[in-house]
């Protein structure tokens, strides 16, 4: 009998905390459109794009591109021209209309 005394009003503690669940209307999904994205860029695109703006300087032998910064839309590459290993230039990419292009084309010719 001692312990039903103690147990009551343990129950209704209890009992107190429980709420009934609140109706919710499902929602629906958006289907998210999307996103066109263009693929990295590699030492080919450096070169062809190199080659095309600076058709008269040596042709791209190394490569390294990486993202500007978090977030940034912008690319910067880093490449070495002829026999050169090192990666001792740099190029700004951005994305245009569907395809890579120069941030500054007017400077990006070593030469």
């Amino acid at each position: 009998m001692k312990n039903l005394a103690l147990l009551l009003p343990l129950a209704l503690l209890a009992a107190c905390g429980e709420e009934p669940a609140a109706q919710v209307a499902p929602e629906q999904a958006a289907t998210p459109e999307p996103i066109e994205t263009l693929p990295a860029p590699d030492q080919a695109l450096v070169t062809e794009m190199y080659a095309e703006a600076c058709p008269e300087e040596e042709a791209v032998n190394t490569a390294v591109c990486k993202r500007a910064g978090l977030g940034s839309p912008d690319v910067i590459c880093e490449f070495g021209l002829g026999d050169d290993e090192y990666l001792r230039n740099e190029a700004t990419l951005t994305a245009g209309e569907g395809e890579w292009t120069f941030a500054d084309p007017e400077n990006v010719c070593v030469g």
